[in-house]
């Protein structure tokens, strides 16, 4: 194993205190470590709240700010956040109008928050709702999960989500906003790679020179199956063919194409399965109106990507196209 680290056990405490010391104009972080929040609230404003494992930055802290989330919960590498870091992130951004979480349909991240949110309602703090994401149509029932995954599409509720609630959107009106955005969003991963996770030293997983793993998940579990090293076009169209066929009919739908890296691809060869699925999609008649290219939802060192086809109505895209000021996203600024 080579990283950049001391020790691993420490690996996520120094990398927090690294990421609110170079965003300290936008962040803030709790001083026992349990999250991290907007240095500006707005009182008056539905709270949003999210988090997960660590290891998938810039998810979820980097989208802390202006326009997406008030704080964000990380848990160690790949596990969840617990209960009591939920209801502490909740209460230090509470602006009075209640919070909604967002959370992936990963079974620890859905249980806690779960319980974080009973145990505000049992405090009589706030109202409480949640948005559980499950846009990876790879697999149903894997390691971590019932029913499908929720991976890159949740920074497309979160970006949505966010910008709706700046503009003074309440609590159930976000939550059907944040649940209907999830319904029209569909994912699928590949790995070229395994991710080494720091406390274990190894590989999650082997892949031979000429194989890639169709469907992993952003933890490194098991996709659909493995598989012989694919060109980048022949693969674009196996993902963008299913994607399309999860949909159905497509056509002349306006939609946002979100190609994500997995932490260890090149933005040159991001760039270039881009440009195959926008080709892929218009071949089936949709209108692809916005783009997003880059690591944003990644599984620490794994080489490989995702492709996420969300789409948008007026609304939608309207909200996505709203200010947004935070450490991994900014623009409208």
């Amino acid at each position: 194993m080579k990283k950049l680290i001391n020790d691993p056990a420490t690996v996520l405490e120094e990398s927090l205190a690294g990421f609110a010391a170079a965003h300290r104009d936008i962040v803030t972080l709790d001083p026992s470590g349990k999250f991290v929040r907007r240095k500006e609230l707005s009182p008056g404003k539905v709270a949003l709240v999210s988090g997960g494992g660590s290891g998938h930055e810039p998810l979820h802290a980097g989208f802390v700010g202006h326009g997406m989330l008030d704080a964000a919960c990380p848990g160690q590498v790949f596990t969840s956040p617990t209960p009591d870091q939920m209801v502490a992130a909740a209460q230090a951004v509470d602006g009075g109008a209640g919070c909604l979480f967002i959370v992936k349909n990963y079974e620890g991240d859905v249980m806690n928050f779960d319980m974080a949110a009973e145990m505000l309602s049992d405090m009589g703090d706030m109202d409480v709702l949640q948005v559980v994401t499950n846009d990876d149509i790879a697999v149903e029932d894997s390691l971590y999960t019932t029913g499908r995954r929720g991976v890159a599409g949740t920074l497309v509720v979160e970006k949505i989500v966010g910008a709706a609630a700046e503009n003074g959107m309440d609590l159930e009106k976000l939550k059907a906003l944040g649940d209907r955005v999830n319904a029209h969003c569909r994912s699928f991963g590949v790995a070229l790679t395994s991710c080494t996770v720091p406390a274990a030293g190894t590989p999650t997983f082997e892949l031979g020179d000429d194989e890639m793993e169709f469907g992993v998940g952003i933890h490194g579990e098991p996709g659909r199956y493995r598989g012989k090293l694919k060109r980048a076009d022949d693969l674009a169209e196996d993902i963008c063919d299913g994607i399309v066929r999860e949909f159905g009919d497509v056509t002349g739908r306006p939609a946002l194409l979100f190609v994500n890296g997995f932490g260890a691809t090149p933005l040159m060869e991001l760039y270039l399965m881009h440009n195959s699925a926008r080709r892929i999609f218009e071949k089936h008649g949709v209108a692809v109106v916005r783009s997003l290219t880059g690591s944003f939802v990644t599984s620490l060192d794994m080489a490989g990507c995702s492709i996420t086809l969300a789409l948008l109505d007026d609304e939608m895209l309207a909200l996505w196209d709203a200010k947004v000021h935070t450490a991994a996203l900014r623009w409208g600024m």
